[in-house]
């Protein structure tokens, strides 16, 4: 039995239900809310490693929730949702959600996402040294980012993208070669996500999110790590 607790989120009791029986065949504890209200008292109680949120819930809205998540923790999320609407799930992961299942989906899917983002939180098994960019650095082995010195906090995903860009300066990687490297398998249709997670990126580590001068765009392709050494 995994010791990863998951928090499922939706008032539909009938997905919870699904929901709650694949991962906890796959070997997680699930605790589970109806509402969005329920949910940030179970966040609080319950501690979860993850948090599985819908985003049309009663009340509170799902986008509120993951605001009040987001300003007490860098706890992954993936969003469920039936909206259509691209532009709803690009405003939760603006947000900071890490991923999202669009409705209906497979709960096997969903279970396989739900490993993918956790693995994101795990440093990297071999031993790797810090990477230093002007006055950013990057430190794998404890999960840190510091600019000037002072650390910057990063959700699992924006650690990740940052880290893996950053070990190779000037090369350019295209939005799904991204999304394989941190998803661990790449999903038709999710490439866009990884705009919402760049520039999530940038608000936190570049001086002038606007003028990039880490995380640079390559227009028609992809992103890249600058590759020069900035004072």
């Amino acid at each position: 039995m995994s010791d990863k607790k998951i928090l499922v989120v939706d008032d539909e009791r009938k997905i919870v239900d699904l929901v709650k029986l694949y991962l906890e065949k796959s070997g997680f504890s699930v605790v589970t809310a109806g509402d969005g209200a329920a949910a940030l008292e179970a966040f609080r109680r319950e501690k979860p490693h993850l948090v599985v949120l819908d985003l049309n819930l009663p009340e509170i809205d799902g986008l509120d929730v993951c605001r009040g998540l987001r300003r007490e923790s860098n706890v992954p999320i993936i969003m469920l949702t039936a909206r259509d609407e691209e532009a709803d799930r690009l405003i939760g992961l603006e947000l900071g959600a890490d991923d999202y299942v669009a409705k209906p989906f497979s709960p096997r899917e969903l279970a396989a996402r739900v490993r993918a983002v956790l693995r994101r939180g795990v440093s990297e098994t071999v031993a790797e040294g810090e990477i230093v960019a002007g006055d950013l650095t990057i430190d794998p082995p404890r999960f840190k980012v510091f600019r000037g010195g002072v650390p910057i906090e990063l959700t699992p995903t924006e650690f990740k993208i940052l880290h893996f860009l950053a070990q190779h300066p000037g090369q350019v990687f295209s939005r799904l070669q991204l999304l394989d490297r941190v998803q661990g398998d790449a999903f038709e249709g999710y490439e866009r996500t990884i705009d919402a997670h760049i520039k999530n990126l940038r608000q936190k580590i570049e001086p002038e999110p606007q003028k990039p001068r880490y995380v640079l765009t390559v227009f028609g392709v992809g992103y890249k790590f600058q590759d020069k050494s900035y004072a």
